[in-house]
């Protein structure tokens, strides 16, 4: 019988600010983002097609990549960029966009704002909040 929900690639957000420009503030920081990205889409990560990781120009201390390779994420394409600046934009932010493998709907996924980040998409974080 034919699956009536084929897999197919979708994209997930998420983003989450650092306390500070140290290592471990931006690791911490990413590896909690991505933790609640797993469990609020019940996500396979060997479903993961790629994952792009921004920062703003205030984190240099370290990729936030690395903290996807921490969680076990070794066969998974990662790459990091700088986010633009943009007047007044938030501070301290680590974005990350999944690429996954799902059948879930558009409607269905969770994207997952933490922190000061909840101001970004606070149409996603009122509508999805438990």
């Amino acid at each position: 019988m034919p699956d009536t929900h084929p897999s197919i690639c979708r994209g997930v957000r998420g983003a989450i600010t650092a306390g500070q420009d140290t290592r471990e503030e931006i690791l911490a920081a990413t590896r909690t983002l991505l933790v609640e990205m797993v469990n609020a889409n019940s996500l396979d990560t060997g479903d993961l097609a790629s994952a792009i990781f921004t920062t703003t120009a205030d984190l240099t201390a370290a990729y936030p990549a690395e903290a996807a390779r921490q969680l076990g994420w070794t066969h998974v394409p990662l790459m990091c960029m700088q986010e633009i600046r943009v007047i007044g934009g938030l501070e301290r932010c680590i974005r990350v966009l999944l690429h996954w493998n799902t059948s879930l709907e558009p409607e269905e996924i969770r994207h997952v704002y933490l922190g000061e980040a909840k101001q970004l998409r606070p149409d996603l974080v009122n509508s999805e909040s438990s």
